[in-house]
């Protein structure tokens, strides 16, 4: 067998049982237990299906979304993979999570338990999200838990001057409470983003430019929607509110696309 028939994942039919070629999805999935559907692929066949929207996919990634517990392709007797659909529906979302949000493996893994499907993205090749299927930002109060500096540092592994830089440089704002200082669920994540990006040299001065950026996009949208916000009619705030969670979807993705657009030209 060639090294291109291996990693293509499927088996060869023993020629001495009467067998001229590879078998078909549809037969492997009738030896797996599965409906005889003829709609299973084999990893191969969905790596060249997405060839198309997406240039650099390769077998080797799939595998890897796998070991991530991103994939869970039916396997065969022989342990080979069988993609369903659904399964390369799925694959379709993760890879426009990474390629259109920008998102890490970690934070699409709790888009598609949050139940993320984008059926409206990608009608065209490269066409980028709709932002009518965005994630709404909440910008209400977090209701949510609060962490100590401790929590924090062993839930992101962080480094505590890394912590202790970013709330110097007003990347995060903690809440003192009882001469302890507390963090929600948007600090901790911002402090689990930075490390991220401290594994590249990435300092806390360094992020002053995004601190100002979020600062002049919140004053602008504060000046768009401030009066209704302000209103004393409880249906208008509400309203308000939801007008603005949208438009911080909307400027999320702008600020998306212009990244990209921007990190393209560094490739060319």
């Amino acid at each position: 067998m060639s090294p291109e028939s291996k990693l293509t994942d499927a088996p060869q039919v023993d020629r001495r049982g009467g067998g001229n070629g590879r078998e078909s999805a549809e037969a492997l999935g009738q030896r797996a237990g599965g409906p005889a559907t003829g709609k299973s692929l084999t990893i191969g066949a969905v790596c060249k299906q997405l060839q198309r929207e997406f240039p650099d996919i390769s077998i080797s990634k799939i595998r890897y979304l796998e070991d991530q517990k991103l994939l869970s392709p039916r396997r065969t007797p022989g342990g080979y993979r069988l993609y369903t659909p659904s399964d390369v529906a799925r694959l379709r979302t993760i890879l426009r999570l990474q390629r259109d949000e920008f998102l890490p493996l970690r934070v699409i893994r709790q888009e598609l338990a949050a139940g993320r499907a984008d059926p409206e993205i990608g009608s065209r090749p490269g066409a980028g999200p709709d932002p009518r299927t965005l994630r709404r930002t909440r910008v209400t109060g977090s209701g949510g838990a609060l962490y100590t500096l401790r929590d924090v540092l062993e839930d992101t592994g962080a480094d505590p001057k890394l912590v202790r830089e970013l709330e110097e440089y007003g990347v995060i704002k903690g809440e003192r409470r009882d001469g302890e200082v507390l963090y929600d669920d948007t600090e901790r994540e911002i402090v689990r983003a930075v490390k991220e990006l401290a594994a590249f040299g990435v300092a806390g001065r360094n992020l002053r430019v995004f601190r100002t950026s979020a600062d002049r996009e919140a004053a602008l949208l504060e000046q768009i929607l401030a009066p209704a916000l302000r209103s004393r009619n409880p249906e208008r705030r509400k309203e308000a509110v939801e007008a603005l969670e949208n438009l911080a979807a909307t400027v999320s993705h702008l600020k998306y696309l212009l990244l990209a657009r921007d990190l393209r030209k560094l490739t060319q």
